[in-house]
């Protein structure tokens, strides 16, 4: 099932979607928004499949919205102006849905959301819930990044972004939290060490007391989960 977020200057319209949502199994509209900066800070935390997205807002378009926020996630806009249809499908929308829609028109584009959701759930795609994922895109200075996950070699938090440092290259500074990008991240291949750092546990090069060495870089293990990182060594 998707999980879904909802956001609308205009309360009606919000309930709209609502009430659509409510008659399809393969959908749940977890919450909705009047205001982009509140859904901004709830994208930050929780990680969500699609969101319905109404275009005209007062203080910042939808388009710019979607643009500026950093998890990856589908959207299906919906406006009462047809003007900016094409705008919509540079940022790769499932579908632009024009108000008033019909239940039969908002199902459709669900039926395509779920296609492609269901797609990037495929090895190979460009989604963490797949165990054959590589790579992952972030928005940094408003272009999508691809960063392969094997060239990570830990990631630092700092307040409401993160640094994410590569094999090569400076790091890339993306604002996202350290639990939304954790729920990114394959388990398998990636353990938080501390309040403010996740570590790629292949690229561990020693440990000395409680400190993670990682080239040139000591990393620190923190009390809360001391007990869950030295259990990867009694395996």
């Amino acid at each position: 099932m998707m999980n879904a977020i909802a956001l609308d200057d205009e309360r009606p319209a919000l309930d709209v979607i609502e009430a659509f949502c409510n008659r399809i199994d393969s959908i749940k509209l977890v919450k909705t928004f009047t205001r982009t900066g509140e859904a901004r800070l709830y994208l930050e935390a929780n990680p969500i499949d699609l969101i319905f997205l109404d275009i005209n807002m007062p203080k910042e378009s939808g388009l710019a919205f979607f643009r500026s926020i950093t998890q990856q996630t589908l959207v299906i806009f919906t406006t009462a102006y047809s003007e900016f249809a094409v705008e919509s499908y540079e940022v790769s929308a499932v579908d632009y849905l024009l108000k008033p829609f019909t239940f039969d028109r908002f199902g459709q584009a669900i039926q395509r959301a779920q296609a492609r959701w269901q797609s990037l759930r495929q090895p190979g795609s460009n989604t963490m819930e797949s165990p054959e994922q590589t790579f992952l895109y972030f928005r940094v200075d408003f272009n999508l990044v691809k960063v392969t996950l094997s060239d990570i070699l830990f990631i630092e938090g700092l307040d409401n972004y993160l640094k994410i440092h590569l094999k090569e290259g400076a790091p890339l500074v993306v604002r996202l939290t350290l639990k939304a990008m954790l729920d990114k991240l394959p388990a398998r291949n990636f353990i938080r060490v501390h309040r403010s750092f996740i570590v790629a546990i292949d690229k561990i090069e020693a440990l000395r007391n409680r400190m993670i060495l990682i080239g040139d870089e000591e990393i620190p293990v923190g009390s809360s989960y001391e007990k869950d990182f030295f259990s990867l060594f009694r395996r």
